[in-house]
């Protein structure tokens, strides 16, 4: 090794040196406690995001359901089951007892920053160690996504709705 690339080399070894350690510490310790408070906020059954009130039908809505059941089958069946088994995340049956539809329209269209922020969806993320990535499903598709959850629900557990608020 020629002394030009031991010099380089000892450059890049203090500039990484000085990148990791030399950081201010009132910078480090103001994150901290945002993320403590975060942690310790209670959830918002509604999750983080535009949706705030969700219009459930009875009967469900076919339309919706063949739309959401084409979602799904596009963008959600290689990480999730219809069945209560978890693959890369969690499986759907009887989700809509467990989440309110607004959460889980929030969580759909407004992964990042449920993730980030929502409680319940740290859990699920320090549950299954894998973040679920953002699909761009819009509202609408969101929508029918849980109409189709809530078919689901039925045909797997007997019952749906029981979290909508």
């Amino acid at each position: 090794m020629t002394n030009a690339n031991k010099i380089l080399m000892i450059l890049a070894l203090a500039a990484f040196m000085v990148a990791c350690g030399g950081g201010d510490s009132t910078t480090t310790e103001e994150a901290n406690e945002a993320a403590t408070e975060a942690a310790e906020k209670p959830a918002d059954p509604k999750g983080i995001g535009e949706v705030t009130h969700v219009e459930l039908t009875d009967p469900l809505n076919e339309e919706m359901i063949a739309q959401g059941k084409s979602i799904y089958e596009m963008k959600c069946s290689s990480c999730h089951r219809l069945t209560e088994k978890r693959v890369v995340g969690p499986g759907w049956a009887g989700i809509t007892n467990r989440r309110t539809p607004e959460w889980i329209m929030n969580m759909t269209t407004n992964v990042d920053v449920m993730l980030d922020e929502d409680p319940e969806a740290r859990k699920l993320l320090e549950e299954c160690l894998v973040r679920m990535p953002n699909q761009g499903v819009s509202v609408d598709e969101a929508r029918s996504l849980v109409e189709f959850m809530r078919e689901n629900d039925i045909e797997t557990i007997g019952e749906k709705d029981k979290a909508a608020i």
